[in-house]
Order: structure tokens, then C-alpha cells, then sequence
């Protein structure tokens, strides 16, 4: 056997073969540099090893789960099932509770069958597999299909199960993870996120020791309000840029998450991702099959960057919409009018946007409701969708109109999950919301959320934006935008059933969220939640980005874009030229955004003519570099969590061109200042050295401006990017000329 090339121990390596008869005792899963082996043993199915792929085939009789003697000699194990249910043997965290008709609650799980397919690209070439394992009770008619997708070059893995009430009564469902992953290590190391609003993504790490460290979110919608649902491990030392192992994981859900960090008696640690159960023992009819969120993962070898780049390419190939598609910059009206603006005004700005040379107009909050529910502040409006008149005499035609005569794309935003009381839908449709009966309610944000477990709801919102296209189909851009967590908890849809309403509802916002991807599949869509209340990898499958923070200061938007790099591309972060913090310069501020897909909120005649020129000029930069800046690697070479200053690099996919990013935050007087060493150079081609976004009139003060040289030399030496001023910014363009 050749090393990276996975190798069937039975026979069922076939697309679509499956192997029934006679239980394999050795399942290989994997990509090109990882692997997960799995052994069914009893009749059950346990993890026998997870990491670095094995190349010998004879050396996979001797990889068996670890274990130790008892005091009395007698050979014990954690059996490290893949699938333990409450009530085993396994004494840990379960992945699964299930209380069946009888009240019983321990099942037992059997393997049954495996089946293997490959998994296709959108040319229809092999670019991975997908292997389903079925494995079923004894006692009781239920089924639970494990299934594992692996990207072969990207290295990433997706899981997560299904499973199946066979019974002819509904069961009740107290557990329901994605999967269940061990490993072995010394250490651990958690680099967890945690946000707020105006605090998304701030990075923290702890090490984990014996017992159970919890995240989770129970807020129901805008459910990563003050936690993000990904993480970070590091195996034996802290998780590390350029050096070690560590496994980054993400729950792909826009409802309530948790994961579960288990070290156990023998430092085995057990990592559980998925819904969280916290109100919600599901109802699981005859019939019916509950799936899990999936669980998105990546190991690498070396360094959190490698395994940042290895999703970021996942991403823009097979999860995010239009992946390879370009993405449009755009001026966006918010902070700039907020709610006092008519349709002239929102004219002038669309003349701004094309003096500014960006490609789309977006008019944000405020242009709907009418009478006593017209939409003048953030009280009223939520739910009528019908265009304010009194503003908007043409209506959105009448703007689109208008942005086509400035010779800008028009864009929108909307809120369709939610709804203020003073509204005309409130009024009409009061079964349609969250809402407590017989209690006094509490309005987070003047508003409420309406309740997507119920069908009729789903088609409203669904509604609201095909209203919209049906009306105006030259709209070129959405953002929705969701503002609340879940209040008045109480789903007049479920009805009895309420532990099922936090997980039917936040199927229901992807249900619709789908019909809308594929009803307009060629139009942008942003996810916004307060800023970046939602950015999980199941809604990113129908957006083209997300917002990642209301929070524009440029400081705090490099911590920010900092903590989402790590899982995100650049490509799907959306970042905006605004006045927070104008003791920055608008350079700083435009510098910071363009590491980015860059947008502007703010006032052109605020700005000098100087500083708008530069803005059109940064703006072209933008385009001419997106190659490298949207769709290349990117590599974090200096962290502002761990000094004054921060560097980004980007490498084109085909090496041609590169863009350094550097910034002086706070830097200390007479503070000694370091090179800054380039990454993912081909360190044998030359490399013309210019900086850009430069303000009209000034000079570049970096010394190795207008040089050529090596990729190799960037790399090992590096380039006096850093200076000791303070807010200070450098855009380092860096063209390969061979």
C-alpha cells in the first residue's frame, strides 16, 4: 500500500458497495494526511485511532485502544464506542440519551452495514469520500446511521447522524451529539471564542484537566450573541500558528450548540459536539428520523495556520455559495443616515458609491412600514415589508432605477425572522410569535422572533423575500440581518411538544434560508446577527459572507478579523470603511478593511479630497488583488494578541501575485521593531516590492520599496514593515516577475 491512498480491508471500496454479511474489523476513514480507524468488536463499533494516516498496512493489527490494569491485575478499558448511548457500560458523557415507549432508557448500538460513495465537486470529479455506517438496537426498532465525509486534499471532515424511530410509538430524545471523537495526549489545550455584541471572536485558551469543560449557547436564534461555535485544540502545548497539532472544529447550527471536552481517569480526552439538549427532549414520532447538525473538522501537523488554510479552501470549494465567484464591493447607507433618509438622498449616496468606484449601492435599516407602524426607529415596522411611501414615493423600483442611472448595483436589508409589536403582522398573525400566554412579555431589542418551527411561518418568510424579487429582480444583494435571541419562550405551533421548538425552529430558518439559495442562486446574500451573532458553516451554505461585527473601530477589527480567520476565509468576512474611531486615519481604517471583502459605511462629504482619492484608489487596489486577497492562502505572521503591532500575508493561487498587510497598533517608545518574515512564497521566483494605498502626495518610507527580490529572502529575512507610530498602516504589494 502507498502511503495517502486509502485501502479497503474488505470488500465494499466500491461507490455504493455495502458489506452486511460479515462485520469488518477494521474501518479506515480518511483524506490524504489523516485518518480515523474503527473496529467493531462484539458487535459494536469503537475509535481505535485518530491522526496522521498510516502508510503500512501490517501495522494496523497492533493500533488498539489503549487501557490499564485494575490493582487486581485485571485488563480494563474505556471502551471508546463511537456511538454510547445513556445507560451503557461507558460510564462518560454520552453521545445519545433515547427514552423508549416503555420508559426505558439504555440502548445499545450494533453495527449492521457500511457503505462508501465518493464524493463529487461540481464537475463531477472524485474529490473525497462519504462512508455511512449503520448500526441498530437489539431490543428496541431504532437505527442510527453514522456518516463521515472526507475531502481528500483539503483534509477536512465532515460528520454527523441520523437516527431513526422504528418503534410504533414516538420516542423521546435527552442527548443528541454529532459525534463522539477521542484522542491521547499529555495536554490539552482549549482555545475557545467568546463575543459579545461589539466583542465577537475574542480568543482565549485554557488548559483542560479531569472532568468536563461545557460551552454552549441557549439562545435560540442570534445563538453565538456571546460564543462561537468553534474551537480550538492543541495536543501536548498550546495551540500554535506555525507548529504542532491541533484540531480545529466548528458545529455547523444556527440554534443552540454545545460541545463537551471530557478528560477522563486515563487522560483519554472525548470531544462531543452538537445540539444542545437544555430545554429540548425531543419528540421523536413513529417514523420520523432526527438529524444532528454536522460537525466540521480539520487536524493539522503544523500549526493552527495550516489548518485555517486547509478550511479556508474547503470553504471556498464545496461550503460557502459561489465559492469561486467574485464578490462585490459596496457603500452602505447605515451610519451614514441611519434612519432619516428619502429617496433622494439614498440617490445621492448611490452617486457616491460610483464616485468611490465600488460595485454596489446597499440601503440597510428603516425603508419599510407605514402610517403608525413606519419604520423611524428600531420600535416599530418588523414585519410589514411593504415600502414606506411616505420615504419612498417610487418605491424600490424607483431605486433601483436610480442605481442604475448611477451606474451601481442596488442591495437591501432586511429582518424577515422577526417582528415588533407595533406592526400590522403582530396585530394580524399573534399565533405566528414566541410568545408566553398569560404572561407580560419581554421585548429584547423592541422586538420579538416569529416561530419558524411552523410551516405556514417558514412560507411567510420565505415570502418576504420572493415579494421582494418579484418586484425588483435587478435587487443584486441581500442582508438579513436577525437582532434577537428567543424570549417568552413558547412555541404556539408545538403546542405540548415544546422541548421540540428550539430545534424544529432553527430547522426552519435553514429551510428557508435554503428555498432562498436556490430560487436566486446567482444573487449575494449577507448574514448579519447583531453583527456576528451568526456565521456557522450550515447558514454559510446559502450566503455568499457574513457581517462579523457592528464593532467598525480598525483596532478592534483587527482582534476581531484575527479570532474569524482562523475558520473563515476572507472571502466570507465582510468589512467596512466607518467613522468609529476617528482619532484612526481613514487610511488605517481602509487598510484594515481591505484585508477583507471591503465595504464602506460612511458620509463621502465627510472626507477630504485627499482622502477620497485615496479611497478610490485603495478600492481598485482591492479589485486587482482580490486574486490574492479573497481566493489565495493566507498566512497570520504577527499577532496582535501577542504584540504592538499585526501582519497578515496573502498568496495567490497561482503564486503570481502576493499582498502584505501590516499594522502599528500601540506601539511603546524606542520599542525595538522586527522584520516581518513572509509566508507561502515560492522562495525560489523574485518578487518586485511595492507598497500601495498610499495617501496622494506621500512618499513610501519602506526601504526595500521598488526592490526585487527572492522569495526566499522574503521569507528568511523578511521586510522592515513596522514603525513606531502609532494607528499605522502598510499595504505591501508584492508581484512575481520570476
Amino acid at each position: 500500500m502507498l502511503c495517502g491512498i486509502a485501502v479497503s480491508l474488505f470488500d465494499c471500496s466500491a461507490a455504493g458497495a455495502s458489506c452486511s454479511a460479515a462485520a469488518p474489523q477494521t474501518i479506515r476513514i480518511g483524506t490524504s494526511s489523516t485518518e480515523l480507524i474503527l473496529s467493531v468488536e462484539g458487535g459494536r463499533l469503537y475509535q481505535n485511532w485518530l491522526g496522521p494516516k498510516l502508510c503500512d498496512e501490517q501495522d494496523l493489527p497492533y493500533v488498539q485502544r489503549p487501557g490499564y490494569r485494575s490493582r487486581n491485575g485485571t485488563y480494563l478499558k474505556r471502551s471508546r464506542e463511537v456511538a454510547a448511548c445513556s445507560g451503557s457500560e461507558d460510564y462518560f458523557e454520552p453521545a445519545w440519551g433515547i427514552v423508549h415507549p416503555d420508559g426505558n432508557r439504555t440502548t445499545y448500538f450494533y453495527f449492521q452495514k457500511i457503505e462508501r460513495r465518493p464524493l463529487l465537486d461540481a464537475q463531477g470529479r472524485r474529490c473525497g469520500e462519504q462512508v455511512d455506517i449503520l448500526l441498530a438496537d437489539k431490543v428496541y426498532p431504532v437505527e442510527l446511521t453514522l456518516h463521515y465525509q472526507c475531502w481528500e486534499e483539503e483534509d477536512v471532515f465532515k460528520l454527523w447522524s441520523e437516527l431513526r424511530n422504528g418503534a410504533q410509538e414516538p420516542i423521546v430524545l435527552t442527548a443528541f451529539n454529532s459525534t463522539m471523537l477521542y484522542f491521547d495526549a499529555a495536554k490539552y489545550y482549549l482555545t475557545q471564542f467568546s463575543s459579545d455584541w461589539a466583542a465577537e471572536a475574542r480568543m482565549s485558551t485554557t488548559e483542560l484537566s479531569y472532568g468536563k469543560k461545557v460551552v454552549d449557547t441557549k439562545l435560540g436564534s442570534r445563538a453565538n450573541l456571546f460564543r462561537e461555535p468553534f474551537f480550538e485544540i492543541g495536543f501536548d502545548r498550546e495551540p500554535c500558528e506555525d507548529a504542532g497539532t491541533v484540531l480545529l472544529g466548528e458545529i455547523s447550527w444556527p440554534g443552540n450548540w454545545r460541545y463537551t471536552l471530557e478528560v477522563d481517569n486515563n487522560n483519554v480526552l472525548c470531544v462531543l459536539p452538537g445540539i444542545n439538549p437544555a430545554a429540548s427532549d425531543y419528540t421523536l414520532a413513529p417514523g420520523q428520523v432526527f438529524a444532528t447538525p454536522e460537525f466540521v473538522f480539520t487536524l493539522s501537523y503544523e500549526g493552527v495556520g495550516e489548518g485555517s488554510r486547509k478550511l479556508h479552501r474547503w470553504a471556498r470549494d464545496y461550503e460557502i455559495k459561489d465559492g469561486h465567484g467574485a464578490r462585490l464591493s459596496l457603500l452602505n447607507n447605515w451610519e451614514n443616515t441611519y434612519f432619516n433618509f428619502d429617496q433622494n438622498k439614498l440617490a445621492q449616496c448611490m452617486r457616491e458609491a460610483r464616485d468611490l468606484g465600488v460595485d454596489l449601492f446597499l440601503l440597510d435599516d428603516g425603508w419599510f412600514g407605514n402610517g403608525k407602524d413606519a419604520r423611524s426607529s428600531d420600535k416599530a415596522g418588523l414585519g410589514d415589508w411593504e415600502v414606506n411611501r411616505k420615504k419612498l414615493p417610487n418605491g424600490i423600483p424607483g431605486l433601483c432605477a436610480e442605481a442604475q442611472t448611477a451606474g451601481v448595483k442596488f442591495g437591501i436589508w432586511i429582518e424577515p425572522e422577526m417582528v415588533n409589536p407595533q406592526s400590522k403582522l403582530f396585530r394580524e398573525h399573534p399565533d405566528w410569535v414566541i410568545m408566553q400566554p398569560d404572561r407580560e412579555p419581554y421585548y429584547y431589542r423592541n422586538q420579538l422572533v416569529l416561530d419558524l418551527a411552523n410551516p405556514q411561518v417558514q412560507d411567510y418568510v420565505y415570502g418576504v423575500v420572493k415579494g421582494i424579487m418579484d418586484e425588483n429582480p435587478s435587487i443584486a444583494f441581500f442582508k438579513w440581518d436577525c437582532n434577537s435571541p428567543i424570549t417568552n419562550i413558547y412555541s404556539p405551533y408545538e403546542g405540548p411538544l415544546q422541548g421540540n421548538m428550539y430545534i424544529d425552529h432553527a430547522r426552519g430558518v435553514l429551510s428557508v434560508m435554503r428555498r432562498c439559495a436556490e430560487s436566486w442562486p446567482s444573487v449575494p446574500m449577507m448574514l448579519c446577527s447583531g453583527g456576528g451573532g451568526r456565521c456557522d458553516y450550515a447558514s454559510l451554505q446559502y450566503f455568499t459572507e457574513f457581517w462579523c461585527s457592528d464593532n467598525t473601530d480598525p483596532l478592534e477589527r483587527l482582534y476581531i478579523q484575527w479570532g474569524f480567520s482562523q475558520f473563515f476565509p476572507a472571502k466570507a468576512m465582510c468589512a467596512h470603511v466607518t467613522s468609529w474611531n476617528r482619532a484612526t486615519s481613514v487610511k488605517f481604517r481602509t487598510d484594515v478593511a481591505s484585508m477583507c471583502k471591503l465595504g464602506f459605511d460612511i458620509g463621502l462629504a465627510d472626507l477630504s479630497e485627499d482622502e477620497l482619492q485615496y479611497c478610490r484608489e485603495a478600492v481598485a487596489n482591492w479589485k486587482r488583488l482580490a486574486p490574492a486577497i479573497l481566493d489565495g492562502d493566507q498566512y497570520r505572521l504577527v499577532s496582535p494578541y501577542e504584540s504592538n503591532h499585526m501582519a497578515v500575508n496573502y498568496v495567490s493561487a497561482d503564486g503570481a501575485s502576493a499582498v502584505l498587510f501590516a499594522y502599528d497598533l500601540h506601539p511603546r517608545y524606542s520599542e525595538p521593531l522586527l522584520r516581518v518574515k513572509l509566508r507561502g512564497l515560492d522562495p525560489q521566483a523574485r518578487y518586485l516590492v511595492k507598497e500601495i494605498n498610499l495617501m496622494p502626495g506621500s512618499r513610501s518610507g519602506l526601504a526595500e520599496d521598488g526592490l526585487v527580490l527572492s522569495g526566499d529572502y522574503l521569507m528568511k529575512v523578511g521586510l522592515g514593515a513596522f514603525t513606531g507610530a502609532q494607528c499605522h498602516s502598510r499595504v505591501i504589494e508584492l508581484e512575481c516577475v520570476r
